[in-house]
Formats: C-alpha cells, structure tokens, sequence
C-alpha cells in the first residue's frame, strides 16, 4: 500500500505503527537498526531535525521502503547527477580568530 507521507509527524506514526504490528520493543528496533532508543523514539514523535541516513536504516529494519514521486523533467539531470556524483564537502576550518570576530 502507498500512503502519502506529508509530514515527520505522519512518518514517525507510520513507522510506531509498523514497530507495534511486528511486536518490537523500542529499544530492540534501535539496537538492530543500530541507532539509540532515544533516536528512534524522536522520530516516532515526529522531530524534524532527525539525522535523514539515521531514519533510512531504521525504516530499512522496519521493512518499509522510502519512494519518491518527482517529475518526469528531473530524470535526465538526477541521471546525471548519479553518473558523475557530487563534489564532496570539504571540512570547514573554524578557528579561534573567527569566533572573536563573530562576536
């Protein structure tokens, strides 16, 4: 069944009613998604500043599978996008001198 997800609230509802179904203990999920309990008992409630690769692998244990609806005209530059990768973010250097001059 698709069901359309709109909000983290919806998201975290769909994914407590999934754990309860398959009679899981919070804890028992987080250990074998390898996240915390706390972890997944904010995404259960809906948090929205959750770690999004965090949230995969916990709906992976789950069994529940993200999909996405994007417009045809995205294809070709997602494609290649896909083909050739992004440029990896480089660390920022945050010195001591920026702080003071932030202040």
């Amino acid at each position: 069944m698709f069901l359309h997800i709109k909000t983290p609230q919806e998201l975290g509802l769909l994914m407590r009613a999934t754990r309860k179904l398959q009679k899981l203990r919070l804890d028992d999920l987080a250990g074998s998604a390898g996240v915390g309990p706390v972890f997944v008992r904010d995404v259960e409630r809906g948090k929205e500043t959750v770690q999004l690769g965090r949230v995969m692998q916990v709906l992976s244990e789950l069994g529940i599978e993200l999909k996405v609806d994007v417009p045809d005209e995205v294809m070709p530059a997602f494609t290649a996008l896909k083909a050739t990768g992004v440029k990896p973010l480089t660390p920022r250097k945050f010195t001591l001198a920026k702080r003071e001059n932030e202040k």
